[in-house]
């Protein structure tokens, strides 16, 4: 015999576990291609369209990017956010089809295939352009390719069996069919003023063409001698100073610009020269010249020159320079350089920098082309496309180029022949600025008069296209070399030549009327577009490259003008709809005039559309062409560089061919940084590459991450934030492993109606309730860092901290007929069809798998769902209340308890006896329902809360401790129910 007691029985075999085949870890790089292969099995996409057939449709009309190189994080931000808004639309139950696009013509992809011709030392323009035409169009196919299998294994949902590109042949028609009733409705010229010009790329570009980056430039001083001076004869013989950080543009000077109140003096300068002879090499230049400057600015322009004193002999408003003329510093040239350059008014001139004097040359300036116009002097297209100075030009004939730094530096020949002529007074290259480079070369660019095309903003004319008479067009000019320049120096006719017929509201006038009418998400986006649009000048859409849409016009070589005639339009269209673009350059011209015109008598035009115009029209072959003529989209969706861009070019599009926006709403958001705030460079090696996250991680934590940022504006993305976005999805999933376990064997004979529930069951499902309404309005308003976070917290915070913890104990010991336990499982059910649900718009993949490992089926989708319905609960907002209160009450008992967990006073909760601050005594339901909330032993109305170690005896089952249990182990009455009936 012994005394040993005998060992407690072991009762964890009658505990109801959750049992669940869902891992826990992840695995998301393995698992999703493969969701992948069932999802492109399924036919998901069309099917969704089958299912939502004769539903409210919602359009996002997918903004394409170029084909060219892998995604980036840019492209993989904007996908994923675009396709949680078209998923979400889906779930709300609308028809919401997404077609993806590429822009496949332009300057990105013609540069990469002219690398490769400089690789092998070959030149472009050697080659016929049919054929290089046809290696752009590979060149964009193979990338089309690879970006659409990149952009699919993020998730994104949507026709890819048959996106858009705008080199298709339909897209091409419809782009030059576009142009085409720019050009009937009278909104349309062909004229010479300055525009941003690529010497390296030998093209016009525009706007968002150009990225802006600080460098280090050469200004210079100098000095021009009035010749003549009816309002003030004492100039005569004086120097009219004008400082420039564009010394290449002194050879094209025409005239010369003063503000007519600003404050003027001409002085004579002197300095120490043993203070200055050291640094300054100029002096000689200065010495004995009456200089002509702003009297505000004389210290600025003494600092410059070195220069210590100076004696004021004339002082008077720059009116008084009306009139006056001066000599070309080159002037003994003659020719051009010898005629005399007047003193023009001018409103731009300021005191904030120079001299007070600006210099003018009408190629080079918007401001001088302008103002030089007024007064009779053209552009005179000096430089050639390829920033040299024509060879018969007299001065730099055939040197440059004019962007090259050493050609234009202080001791370039520009400031040496200056310098050598007297008239330069001082030079430094050390002028820090911002200047424009083109995004794709990152060459500076030039502003450079050209014949171009364009699409004036403040012509009066019918925004919707009119047939004109056949023949009837806009005079234009003739005689452009292929890259751009003219013959010297016969100027072409304005801009805005011929283009002020009709009685309409101008395209600006119709477009800021768009804009207002467009929601702009976020508000602040309109008021920079607005500002854009007030602002921005005639639109330029030629350019002077091969690879893109030509712009298809035969310009009357007697006239100068534009053939417009509606039948030849019509077969250019159907030409290029049958053949591609690629027609205009095929031996078919008259073909296409027809019998009443002798291709003779006409040019062919042959720049092509700038791309922006050909993405602006995405709304007429996509749109349009699928969805009915007058269709447009609920929403376009890009990065905040898109205001000048395809934001722009799309409205423009439209309200000169329709009047109106192509779109209801936009959205813009912000660009992707690395986790310091940086811009992503190779330079910096701070590049955060999207695919290798996928790789590594999975596409949904990068999908996580994206709807988690505060993406209106710029946003954050490395280790760390990565790290914060893969905790918050390993929560989430753990919460969907935690119902899938809870709810095995789950099936419809234990449901229990709202009614019969316990109060903390019907509590749950009014808080559920609150949540479907907050995040249905984040959907509906695109907030989806506002949703996911909704989402997560519901989880996290009312879910797994609390409805979870506080029911563990009946799922796990409650018997499984016991309502209490089969009212949890109903509710468990109802959260899971909910849960899933909101997941799926963010967490494709994950969400995908959940259902499945429920409802496993080769069929079906969780994508197929539309937003879960969900039970009324009659009492809820009494029911809200009180709990409201209870969990506030079940903080300040956790924290109580906390300092006695740390010293070992109790292991948990349940070894805890808690006083509430209460007037009067507990029901004994009450007080039953406080300790399960709480989980603890027992619960006293006191004067505060206070907490005690229980007495009570521990049940061996279910580890509660309460008084009905006299021993340690032993069961408590509800598990030895439980236990026996087992």
């Amino acid at each position: 015999m012994t005394d040993t007691p005998a060992p407690a029985r072991d009762y964890r075999d009658t505990v109801f576990l959750p049992k669940t085949d869902f891992p826990m870890k992840a695995g998301l790089a393995a698992k999703e291609p493969a969701i992948l292969e069932r999802w492109a099995k399924l036919g998901i996409y069309d099917r969704l369209r089958e299912q939502r057939l004769g539903r409210e449709r919602f359009i996002l009309h997918d903004g394409p990017p170029y084909a060219n190189g892998d995604i980036h994080m840019g492209h993989a931000m904007n996908k994923v956010l675009k396709d949680i808004i078209v998923r979400s639309q889906s779930l709300m139950g609308k028809d919401a089809p997404y077609v993806p696009g590429w822009d496949c013509h332009g300057l990105p992809i013609e540069w990469k295939v002219e690398e490769a011709y400089r690789a092998k030392k070959l030149n472009k323009d050697d080659v016929p352009v049919d054929q290089f035409r046809a290696e752009c169009r590979a060149y964009a196919e193979k990338w089309v390719a690879v970006q659409k299998a990149e952009f699919e294994r993020l998730g994104v949902m949507g026709d890819w069996a048959d996106p858009y590109l705008t080199m298709k042949y339909e897209a091409e028609a419809a782009i030059v069919g576009e142009l085409l009733k720019f050009a009937e409705s009278g909104q349309l010229y062909r004229g010479a003023k300055p525009v941003m010009w690529s010497p390296v790329e030998k093209t016009a570009l525009a706007e968002a063409e150009v990225e802006y980056e600080d460098i280090v430039s050469t200004q210079i001083d100098v000095a021009f001698e009035i010749d003549s001076a009816p309002n003030a004869p004492e100039l005569v013989g004086a120097h009219a100073v004008i400082w420039t950080t564009t010394p290449w543009t002194i050879p094209v000077n025409q005239a010369l610009s003063y503000g007519p109140e600003i404050e003027y003096v001409a002085v004579e300068a002197s300095w120490d020269r043993e203070l200055t002879d050291a640094s300054f090499e100029n002096g000689g230049n200065v010495i004995n010249k009456k200089l002509v400057i702003a009297e505000v600015l004389l210290p600025l322009v003494a600092k410059r020159m070195g220069f210590t004193s100076s004696n004021v002999i004339w002082r008077g408003k720059g009116s008084d320079l009306a009139d006056a003329t001066a000599r070309h510093p080159m002037h003994a040239l003659g020719g051009f350089f010898a005629k005399p350059r007047p003193f023009l008014p001018g409103a731009f001139v300021t005191t904030d920098a120079g001299t007070g004097l600006v210099h003018m040359a009408p190629d080079h300036g918007e401001d001088d082309f302008e103002l030089c116009k007024q007064y009779g002097l053209d552009p005179v297209f000096a430089i050639d496309g390829a920033g040299m100075y024509r060879a018969d030009w007299a001065w730099l004939g055939g040197q440059g180029s004019v962007i090259n730094k050493k050609f234009v530096s202080a001791d370039g020949p520009i400031c040496t022949d200056l310098r050598e002529a007297g008239a330069l007074l001082a030079a430094s290259d050390d002028f820090k600025h911002s200047y424009p480079h083109s995004w794709r070369s990152k060459a500076k660019v030039i502003f450079r008069a050209t014949p171009q095309w364009f699409i004036p903003m403040d012509a009066s004319s019918s925004p919707l296209p009119q047939a004109g008479g056949a023949g009837d067009g806009h005079a234009l000019s003739t005689g452009a070399d292929a890259d751009g320049a003219s013959p010297p120096p016969s100027p072409l006719p304005q801009a805005g030549g011929g283009a002020e017929s009709g009685n309409g509201a101008t395209l600006r006038e119709i477009a800021l009327d768009a804009i207002a009418a467009t929601t702009w998400i976020p508000a602040r986006s309109e008021n920079r577009i607005t500002s854009m649009v007030q602002g921005r000048p005639d639109w330029v859409i030629s350019r002077q490259r091969a690879w893109g849409v030509p712009i298809a016009l035969f310009v009357n070589r007697a006239t100068g003008q534009y053939l417009n005639d509606p039948a030849v339009n019509a077969r250019i269209v159907e030409s290029f709809r049958e053949n591609g673009a690629d027609a205009w350059y095929a031996d078919g011209h008259q073909a296409l005039l027809g019998p009443d015109y002798d291709l003779a008598d006409y040019e062919v035009v042959k720049d092509i559309l700038d791309v922006w115009f050909d993405s602006g029209c995405t709304h007429v072959f996509t749109v349009e062409a699928r969805y009915g003529e007058g269709t447009r989209a609920n929403l376009y969706l890009e990065g905040s560089d898109q205001h000048r861009g395809w934001f722009q070019s799309s409205l423009l599009e439209s309200c000169g061919t329709r009047g109106r926006a192509p779109y209801d709403a936009v959205l813009t958001h912000g660009f992707a940084l690395d986790g310091q705030g940086r811009k992503m460079s190779k330079s910096l090696g701070n590049v955060v590459d999207p695919l290798k996250i996928i790789g590594e991680s999975g596409a949904d934590i990068l999908r996580m991450w994206v709807a988690s940022t505060d993406y209106f504006d710029d946003v954050k993305i490395g280790k760390e934030v990565l790290a914060t976005a893969s905790d918050a999805y390993r929560k989430l999933r753990n919460t969907f492993r935690y119902m899938l376990g809870a709810l095995e064997d789950f099936d419809e004979s234990e449901r229990v109606a709202v009614s019969d529930m316990p109060e903390l069951e019907r509590y749950v499902l009014h808080r559920l309730g609150m949540i479907d309404t907050e995040l249905r309005q984040a959907a509906e308003a695109y907030e989806f860092n506002r949703y996911t976070r909704l989402l997560t917290d519901f989880a996290n915070e009312d879910l797994s901290a609390f409805f979870f913890d506080i029911r563990k104990d009946s799922l796990y010991c409650d018997a499984p007929s016991d309502i209490k336990r089969r009212s949890y499982r109903t509710v468990l059910d109802v959260l899971f069809h909910a849960l899933v649900r909101y997941a799926a718009p963010v967490l494709c993949f994950t969400a995908e798998e959940v259902w499945q490992s429920r409802f496993p089926n080769d069929d079906s989708s969780v994508h197929y769902l539309e937003w879960p319905s969900l039970p009324e609960v009659e009492d809820g907002v009494e029911v809200g209340k009180k709990w409201t209160q209870i969990r506030a009450l079940r903080e300040t008992v956790t924290e109580a308890i906390e300092p006695m967990r740390r010293e070992k006073t109790v292991r948990s909760s349940l070894e805890a006896e808690v006083t509430i601050k209460s007037m009067s005594p507990l029901a004994p339901t009450e007080a039953a329902e406080l300790a399960e909330a709480f989980i603890v032993a027992k619960v006293t109305p006191g004067d505060a809360v206070t907490v005690n170690r229980t007495d009570f005896y521990k049940c061996g089952r279910c580890w509660r401790h309460l008084p009905e249990v006299t021993v340690d182990g032993e069961l408590c009455n509800r598990c030895d129910e439980v236990v026996a009936d087992a």
